[in-house]
């Protein structure tokens, strides 16, 4: 068989992995990026002498990028989190997990056995799932999966109902329904599963990259080139090119027309179903999911610096099941919302000037247009920001600038569904097997992002491309004696 051309529509994590994978598997390979950089959101804003990530701030599970060639050297975080409750406890999450345990008692007597049954369970809910659910495409029983590996996972149970059989202090429960949000959901509705987090952080460790995690971007990039992969940025693709069997190439917006074996696209699936190959079933079964929260983002460049301030730091709201009923249900911005800090200057002096803060503060928000909400996004900015000081980080009269970040400039940037950050939400126990597959509806036709499976986040997205370009390899084999070039 002659080698394939490939066309890849986004440069996001997944795309590009997906790209460099078949690159170096034989294939023709041409990424269309939208934007002027690769790395989807994997980005960042740089002011006055401060840099600040817009999108994830936390490297998990670094081998996944070091099997693909990243060498780059990480700093390892001891303290993960410092989580900080509505009646002014707190709770500091250590990497190792005897440490975690002696900080779990500390806050709460009693329960720090608690947290050594729940990490116990979330390893084996973490090995169950790399058995089965990161381990290929949905409908697919991997040869390593076992008999017990569904229940290791607590079906039928929500992450708040798991914390509940766990933990009897409420902040505790907090802490775990915490996780829900690194999937866009609530705690109340989100799967059990995503309670294996915690045996990733304190399995493999919390990791920073210096200069800040674009800088993987960087390296992905030139892997893509060293590989040969024909890299387009400020292309748009406005267009898939198919019949009713299979797809045959793009269009972009210039009019210019590219022909294709395989489409792989590295975009939100209520984009692709929606826009570029519009399939009114596949839409309105994402509809029927609902969106993923999404973030409203304070961009603070800070005078001098906070004594004991982490790296990552979490203050909670004192209502989380209000918070997230204002999220999902009233889709509003809550009143009383928990904020995340994070301050990469901590330990990346390159990240702001000598003796300032970069802080990057995020809310959980509900994705759609700003301007519906009650108040105005800078109204909005000033509650965060009130919020914060009631809660012992009061920055007024260090500030040197302040911007915000919407879920209007998530959708206009990256064409995410009404700046939904990870797709559809996690609601009910089956949640994660409702989400895209990686086939599409046409032969040639693939998916990969955060909207995908096996979800977001940067490891995920990461196995997305992975399988991908695996399931790419299984349909357009090339011959070995065939030379790209």
């Amino acid at each position: 068989m002659r080698v394939a051309e490939v066309i890849v529509v986004g440069g996001g994590v997944g795309g590009m992995v997906a790209a460099l994978l078949l690159a170096r598997g034989g294939h023709r390979v041409r990424v269309y990026e939208r934007l002027d950089r690769l790395g989807g959101k994997l980005a960042e804003r740089e002011r006055d002498g401060f840099v600040f990530s817009l999108g994830p701030s936390l490297l998990t599970l670094p081998e996944v990028f070091r099997e693909l060639g990243v060498s780059r050297e990480l700093v390892e975080l001891d303290e993960l989190c410092r989580y900080r409750f509505a009646d002014g406890s707190e709770l500091r999450a250590y990497r190792d997990p005897d440490r975690m345990a002696a900080q779990v008692e500390r806050l709460a007597p009693g329960e720090g056995e608690a947290w050594r049954a729940f990490h116990r369970w979330a390893a084996g809910c973490l090995e169950a799932s790399r058995r089965t659910f990161f381990a290929g495409p949905l409908g697919r029983r991997p040869e390593q999966a076992r008999i017990g590996d569904l229940f290791s996972v607590a079906p039928g149970r929500t992450l708040d109902g798991l914390a509940r059989r766990f933990f009897r202090d409420p902040r505790l429960r907090q802490y775990v329904g915490r996780y829900a949000t690194y999937a866009g959901s609530s705690p109340y509705r989100a799967p059990a599963a995503l309670g294996c987090v915690p045996a990733i952080e304190h399995g493999d460790g919390g990791w920073y990259v210096p200069g800040g995690l674009p800088r993987l971007a960087d390296d992905l990039t030139r892997l893509l080139i060293e590989a040969g992969v024909d890299v387009r940025t400020g292309s748009e693709v406005v267009e898939v090119i198919a019949d009713r069997s299979s797809v045959s190439g793009v269009v972009l917006a210039s009019g210019e027309r590219a022909s294709a074996d395989a489409v792989v696209v590295n975009a939100d699936a209520a984009a692709l179903y929606g826009r570029l190959l519009p399939d009114r079933r596949r839409a309105r079964r994402i509809g029927r999911l609902g969106p993923s929260s999404s973030a409203f983002l304070v961009l603070a460049g800070v005078e001098g610096r906070t004594e004991g301030l982490p790296h990552h730091s979490v203050v909670f709201s004192a209502d989380y099941r209000r918070e997230f009923g204002d999220i999902f249900e009233r889709r509003t911005p809550p009143e009383d919302p928990t904020i995340y800090m994070g301050c990469s200057a901590v330990d990346d002096p390159s990240q702001a000037p000598a003796g300032a803060e970069n802080l990057v503060l995020l809310v959980n928000v509900p994705a759609g247009d700003p301007g519906r909400w009650p108040m105005t996004p800078d109204a909005y900015r000033d509650l965060v920001l009130e919020r914060l000081a009631r809660r012992g980080h009061d920055l007024s009269g260090r500030l040197r600038f302040v911007e915000t970040f919407t879920p209007a400039d998530l959708r206009d940037r990256y064409g995410a569904w009404g700046g939904a950050i990870y797709g559809t939400a996690y609601r009910g126990a089956f949640a994660p097997f409702r989400r895209p597959g990686n086939r599409g509806p046409r032969r040639g036709l693939y998916l990969v992002s955060g909207s995908a499976h096996p979800g977001g986040g940067l490891p995920l997205v990461a196995m997305g491309g992975r399988i991908v370009a695996s399931l790419v390899e299984q349909d357009l084999p090339v011959r070995k004696d065939v030379r790209v070039g």
